[in-house]
Parts: structure tokens; sequence; C-alpha cells
């Protein structure tokens, strides 16, 4: 099935990596970042705005920062004059409710909405390991089905609504950003002891307490010095927070919850816009 001209819009390192997996997979392209055209890949062609990007594409896919700028993306698609768009594949880690939302805002002007967070960080994305995780109504994930898998070549529809893969994502983070800060405090233990880092992770990831934080995030980015993840920890304190709401939303336990979301709250306010991965040097310094 032919989808002809994709939109997208959001283009910053999730969002360029994600519009140029489209491009090479051979669709035609229309890109637009309020930032600016500077994220928009090579084989694509630029937008002056939203409203320009309804108006040229029958599908478009956002990866933005939060639920306002979904819910306002949302709006302009919906209200743009001589509008093609149809569907709308929102990537953006937003939270239920306002994933809930956006799909409501639109259907009201019959536009079709998937949610489909991702997870697996830029460098999946440019590998095309990234987890697409998306729900929705049959005949929209159907539409748009061509479109995800141009996006990665992981993807898995967990639920029939919007907002069920928001709800899997936040769950998702909240485990990431638990494992990454856990395993800080454990490495800083280690090491204020005498070990090295590097055999720490070799037995970690042998034993139990491997986790994607010892298999990934610590040999890739802390032990190297990198800090190149490209997840920003205001980002990470974002979702948490979103987990947090949501769970209290379900009257459901959020003990060990509240505490992560305070350390990430308390990383983001002190080093404003950090690679998440930088939270072990943050909490080794506390």
């Amino acid at each position: 099935m032919s989808m002809g001209t994709i939109g997208f819009v959001g283009l910053g390192n999730m969002g360029s990596a994600l519009a140029t997996n489209l491009v090479q997979r051979g669709f035609g392209l229309v890109a637009y970042d309020s930032a600016g055209p500077s994220g928009i890949p090579a084989g694509a062609a630029p937008a002056r705005n939203v409203a320009e990007v309804a108006r040229r594409a029958e599908t478009v896919v956002l990866s933005l920062p939060d639920g306002p700028a979904s819910e306002q993306v949302a709006y302009e698609i919906a209200t743009a004059a001589g509008r093609r768009a149809t569907h709308v594949v929102d990537t953006s880690t937003i939270g239920v409710a306002a994933a809930q939302r956006v799909a409501e805002l639109l259907a009201k002007e019959g536009i079709g909405y998937v949610d489909a967070p991702v997870s697996g960080g830029v460098a999946g994305a440019r590998a095309r390991t990234l987890t697409v995780m998306y729900a929705g109504s049959d005949d929209a994930c159907a539409r748009v089905e061509p479109v995800l898998a141009g996006l990665s070549d992981r993807r898995r529809r967990v639920g029939d609504r919007p907002g069920l893969a928001q709800a899997l994502k936040l769950a998702n983070n909240f485990l990431s950003a638990t494992a990454l800060a856990a395993t800080s405090e454990a490495i800083a233990f280690g090491c204020s002891v005498g070990l090295d880092m590097g055999t720490m992770l070799e037995v970690l990831n042998a034993s139990s307490g491997r986790s994607g934080a010892t298999e990934d995030k610590f040999p890739h980015h802390v032990l190297t010095g990198r800090y190149a993840s490209g997840f920003a920890n205001s980002l990470m304190s974002k979702d948490v927070s979103l987990y947090l709401r949501a769970v209290g939303e379900q009257g459901g336990p959020a003990e060990i919850g509240a505490l992560v979301a305070a350390l990430w709250e308390r990383f983001a306010k002190a080093e404003p816009g950090a690679d998440f991965t930088r939270i072990h040097p943050f909490v080794q310094g506390t």
C-alpha cells in the first residue's frame, strides 16, 4: 500500500534519527521543527510550519518533548486548512492522559491516532534496534504499519487504544531510571573500596545484578567517560514524574517510584540538560 508523503514534526536527537530511517527506507518526507531546519535529514523536504506538513502528508509522525507539545501540534494538524493528513503516529513519551486527550482531539476531525513511544536511545534508532511499542485501533494500526516498519525493525502492538503504549513506556523508563540510579550507587561503593569499575561490570553482567545499566549505559558511557547517550536528565526526570503521576491516578504502589523520582529531579535541577548517564558522577558526589 502506498503511503504517499510522510510528515515529521520534531527533529531533536531522536526525531532526527527516526526521520533519517524513513528517508533511508525510501519514504518521501516533509519535516518541520520549531527550532529550525538543522535536524532535517538529507533527502527530506523542509516545511515552514506544522500546517504545511499537514497539507502535504497523509501520515504525520511526531517526536516531541512532552504532552503539551504533542497536544499543540495535534491541534495545528487538525485545524490546518487544506489538510491531507489522515493519521498521526506519536513516538513521543507524553503519558497516558495526554495520549488520550490527543486521540480525542484528532478523532473529532476524523484523524486516526497511534500511540507509539520508542525505547532504545538514539544509538538504537540508528541501528534500527529501537523498540516501537504502539497502541491504537485495528484500522489505524494497519494503516500506519508501513511507517512503523520504516522507523525500526523492532515493534510490538501492545493495545487497542491510545494510552496503553504510553503506560508501558513509562513502566519501562521507570525501570531504566531505577537501574541506572541503583547501579550508580553500587559502582560508587565498589570503587570506594578499591574495585575496578570494568571488573565490576564484567562480573555483574555474568551475575544476577545485570541490567540495561550494566550491559549498555555503564560500559559505553560511564566507563569510557563519553556520557553521550543522547538522552537528557530532564527528559528522564519528566518521564519518571509522569510514571509516578499515572501510578497515583491508579492508586498503585509507588514507594520506590517516589524515591527514584526525587533523585532524578535533584539531578535535573543540579545539572540541567546533562546526559542522563551522568547520574553516576552526580550520585558519587552526593
